[in-house]
C-alpha cells in the first residue's frame, strides 16, 4: 500500500507559532530557568526549535517511554526506555512533546516527573488531539489543536518515515 502526505500546517505557520511559544514561556518565566524535557524521538524537533526561541536560561534532558509496544495501538501500559539523566528537584520542568492524543502516557510522565519534586511541572506540545483524549491531562503551552488524522513530520513519523519534513502532513493511503 503507497501513501502520499497532504500538507496539513505549513513550515512559516509551524515557525511562527513556535515563536509565540517560546515568547509566552518567557514571559511566564521571567527571572527563572526552565529545565525542557524532551520525550524522544518525536519531540527532539519540536524541543531544538523551541529552546531556540525562550530568553530566559534553559537546561534539557531527555526521557523516552512507550505504551505501544510493536502495536499502532496504545496498551495503556507504560515503559520507560530512557530515563532523565539528571535530578528534577526544585526545577521548574516543563515536559515538550511532540503530540498529546490519548494522553495516557503524558498522565503517567507528569505524575512520575512530579514525584521527584520539582519546583513546578507543565506540558508543551506542538499538537494537540483532543478528541482522542481517554485520559484527563492538562496541557500548558499547545502549539496547534489538530483533528484525528494521522500526521507526520516535524520529528511525527509513520514507520519511522517522514520525521524530517519542516512541515506538519497527514499521511493519506492510496
Amino acid at each position: 500500500m503507497a501513501e502520499s502526505v497532504r500538507v496539513l500546517l505549513t513550515e512559516d505557520e509551524v515557525d511562527k507559532r513556535i515563536k509565540e511559544l517560546g515568547e509566552a514561556i518567557s514571559r511566564d518565566y521571567e527571572g527563572e530557568t526552565v529545565h525542557l524535557v524532551c520525550v524522544l524521538k518525536g519531540g527532539v524537533f519540536f524541543m531544538c526549535e523551541l529552546a531556540k526561541r525562550i530568553t530566559v536560561p534553559v537546561t534539557m534532558d531527555f526521557m523516552s517511554a512507550s505504551s505501544y509496544g510493536s502495536s499502532t495501538k496504545s496498551s495503556g501500559v507504560v515503559k520507560i526506555v530512557k530515563d532523565l539523566d539528571e535530578p528534577l528537584k526544585d526545577r521548574h520542568v516543563i515536559i515538550v512533546e511532540d503530540i498529546v492524543d490519548s494522553g495516557r502516557t503524558l498522565s503517567y510522565l507528569i505524575k512520575m516527573l512530579g514525584d521527584r519534586e520539582p519546583a513546578s511541572i507543565k506540558l508543551c506540545t506542538l499538537l494537540d488531539k483532543p478528541e482522542r483524549r481517554v485520559t484527563d491531562v492538562k496541557v500548558d503551552y499547545t502549539g496547534f489543536e489538530i483533528p484525528d488524522e494521522f500526521v507526520v513530520g516535524y520529528g511525527l513519523d509513520y514507520d519511522q518515515r517522514y520525521r524530517n519534513l519542516p512541515y506538519i502532513g497527514v499521511v493519506e493511503f492510496n
